[in-house]
């Protein structure tokens, strides 16, 4: 089984409907808990600045200058297929009001 990156950027959902699709995706969480591909998810805490940590451990403020910007809501599933993630992502998509972005994760036999 792969697991499947789906997301969407923060401002996606209008303001006046965020209760609502946090509502309605909370639902959908629940479905993919009993159905036993959830895995993780969340969203980034944007009140909380990223840093960079390099090698030595040197901490700076940004992040790589190819990331604009990094935000939003995540859900992290293990499904038996694209097109299973793909249904799933549907799901979500009408919960939260917006389009989801899918995204696979490379196999890792320590994960």
């Amino acid at each position: 089984m792969t697991k499947y990156l789906i997301s969407f950027p923060s401002g996606a959902i209008a303001d006046e409907d965020l209760q609502a699709a946090s509502d309605a995706s909370h639902a959908v969480v629940e479905e993919a808990k009993a159905a036993g591909v959830w895995v993780f998810g969340g969203g980034i805490d944007e009140s909380v600045p990223p840093v960079l940590v390099d090698r030595a451990g040197t901490v700076t403020e940004g992040t790589y200058p190819q990331t604009k910007q990094l935000d939003g809501g995540y859900t992290v599933l293990e499904v038996p297929s694209r097109e299973a993630a793909l249904e799933w992502a549907a799901k979500l998509a009408a919960a939260c009001r917006c389009a989801q972005e899918v995204r696979a994760f490379h196999y890792d036999p320590a994960s």
